[in-house]
């Protein structure tokens, strides 16, 4: 394995973690603020993961970082194992439908199939996480914020990662 994938791997855990205690320090209040800051950051990162992992055990390593991520939030903090559960669940619908739609877009131009799959899977996961992390009633407001940072966030990142990838390349 490459030192970027290493890299990769450490932000997306890094990113999902604090994301994760920062939930359960702040609450509902701090989750837009997550959605652009990591989320955004996670997102793009599983597509540059897709990527290296094509063909090669895509699927399972996926889930295996998603769970790696949410494990080692609830062993940081065990009272983050509800928020983790939920991450967990929420990231792994979005990473599914991520990939089904990075896929799809496999022949347009990279930055195109980054923020395309993006604006699936930021949808995905804002419906779900919240809903599983705290309950109901709804939080639109919430869920609404997330969608529109993580699909802002996930695009600046896009950019950022793309000039990193550039400069090691």
């Amino acid at each position: 394995m490459n030192k970027m994938m290493i890299a990769l791997i450490a932000l997306y855990l890094a990113a999902i973690i604090a994301a994760n205690l920062l939930v359960v320090t702040f609450g509902p209040s701090i989750s837009i603020l997550n959605a652009f800051l990591f989320i955004g950051l996670d997102i793009t990162t599983r597509d540059a993961l897709h990527e290296g992992w094509r063909h090669k055990g895509l699927w399972w390593k996926m889930l295996v970082l998603i769970a790696g991520g949410s494990i080692l939030s609830a062993a940081f903090n065990w009272s983050a194992a509800r928020i983790a559960t939920a991450s967990f669940l929420a990231f792994a619908a979005a990473g599914a439908a991520d990939a089904i739609i990075y896929h799809v877009l496999r022949d347009r131009a990279r930055i195109l199939k980054i923020n395309g799959s993006n604006i699936v899977s930021a949808a995905v996961d804002s419906l779900l996480f919240p809903a599983l992390a705290f309950g109901f009633p709804l939080l639109i407001a919430v869920m609404l914020g997330q969608f529109f940072a993580k699909v802002l966030g996930g695009f600046i990142w896009s950019l950022v990662l793309r000039r990193v990838e550039l400069r090691i390349a």
